[in-house]
């Protein structure tokens, strides 16, 4: 993925000495990108203070320049996913809407933790669509983890309930409970989301211990109104980008970061088993800027 590819960048930085003209388009292009407005005054801010009317190299100065910037923006957001497994057992809701690779990513949520041994269990509270509670049973018997689903339509959080009770139950250590691909915009689904925590609640009133919202890269500002109103229904602790893969800018995510201040627990880079990576964020602004 390279984060600057469609906004000619190389073109701009081509002149010997940045000036005023420059920095402005500079700061246009970063607001295509996906990155928001107040952080990219503020980049273009810092190239004004450190490079205007100074000499420039080469190309490789700009962008290890911008790189620097945007980890140093990115470094406090550092999730670390260990967190998840904090209790025992720690109960996980992951939300997020259709699309985004979620039931995916709780499979390979599920291999991370089973590689360092813990018990895992599943929970398809996903009730509205047979696929969703296939993948999931076919994760649950690819890497050797417990599932828990009933029949489609099902009430979702009667499976949270049952989820939770079983991982305290058999003594095991993480239970990740998938939820409906709900549309931010359909009242009833939201409900029936809002009740899974209700329902936890009644089992421990300390449940669930995370609640993680996965985002699709690609989907761009959308993804801000996705975190608002997920936020209104749920303590939001963590969030996981997927499709990083892809062309998408992935510039989203300093917005989102700046906005709400989520910790971005893990990222995904394809579609393989070992394809989910912890956040760096040294890491993350390499791959924006490499050209």
């Amino acid at each position: 993925m390279k984060f600057f590819e469609n906004f000619k960048f190389s073109n701009l930085f081509s002149k010997k000495k940045i000036d005023e003209n420059l920095l402005d388009n500079f700061e246009e292009l970063l607001i295509e990108s996906d990155v928001g407005t107040q952080i990219a005054s503020d980049l273009k801010e810092k190239f004004k203070k450190e490079k205007i009317g100074k000499e420039i190299k080469d190309e490789k100065e700009i962008f290890d320049f911008l790189g620097e910037q945007i980890s140093k923006i990115l470094y406090p957001y550092e999730g670390k996913l260990n967190n998840l497994n904090k209790n025992s057992p720690s109960i996980v809701v992951v939300a997020g809407v259709n699309g985004v690779g979620k039931t995916t990513t709780i499979g390979k949520l599920g291999k991370l933790f089973k590689n360092e041994g813990k018990k895992i269990v599943f929970g398809a509270a996903d009730t509205f669509r047979a696929a969703a509670i296939e993948q999931l049973e076919l994760w649950s018997k690819k890497i050797g983890a417990d599932f828990v689903k009933s029949d489609l339509g099902t009430d979702p959080a009667s499976v949270g309930f049952k989820t939770a009770k079983f991982a305290e139950d058999n003594k095991l250590d993480i239970a990740f409970i998938d939820t409906a691909g709900r549309l931010q915009n359909k009242k009833n689904l939201m409900e029936e989301y809002k009740k899974i925590f209700t329902v936890l609640k009644k089992v421990n009133p300390e449940y669930p211990h995370e609640t993680i919202l996965v985002l699709d890269a690609t989907t761009g500002q959308n993804a801000l109104n996705q975190v608002e109103e997920f936020k209104k229904i749920s303590n939001l602790t963590g969030l996981i980008i997927t499709k990083l893969d892809t062309s998408a800018k992935g510039g989203i995510l300093l917005a989102i970061c700046k906005k709400f201040g989520l910790p971005i627990i893990a990222v995904g880079m394809g579609e393989q088993e070992s394809d989910l990576h912890p956040f760096n964020s040294a890491t993350f602004s390499k791959m924006l800027v490499e050209n």
